[in-house]
């Protein structure tokens, strides 16, 4: 069984910052990109960040340069830094991970979802 858990939302102000973490568990043998979605009220899931197996970042526009997606050394952990963040971060974010698990077929695994408020 896989576990994708994300952890560290919560109330920032304007303008500030808030780090998320997201870990993968379980039957693993490998995982081949681990990365962050998002849904704020009333909109669909919205693309974030991506992190591949070999550590190449990628990011959405809205977010490129104040997000930075990083990795621990076992490969099974992320992180999402948040800087400047805007009222429009306001969402729940979901982590996911493109998992191959052992004795099974690659899948995709998602987390429960963790919310970040953004206001004053």
């Amino acid at each position: 069984q896989v576990h994708v858990v994300e952890s560290g939302g919560g109330l920032v102000q304007p303008g500030g910052a808030l780090g998320l973490s997201c870990v993968a568990s379980g039957s693993i043998f490998s995982i081949n990109a681990m990365g962050w979605y998002r849904r704020a009220p009333g909109k669909q899931r919205e693309y974030v960040a991506a992190l591949t197996s070999g550590g190449n970042p990628n990011y959405a526009d809205s977010v490129k340069g104040r997000f930075t997606i990083s990795r621990d050394n076992a490969g099974n952990t992320v992180h999402l830094q948040m800087n400047s963040l805007k009222p429009e971060d306001t969402a729940v974010y979901y982590c996911y991970g493109d998992v191959t698990p052992i004795a099974r077929s690659r899948a995709t695994y998602w987390g429960q979802g963790t919310q970040v408020t953004v206001s004053s």
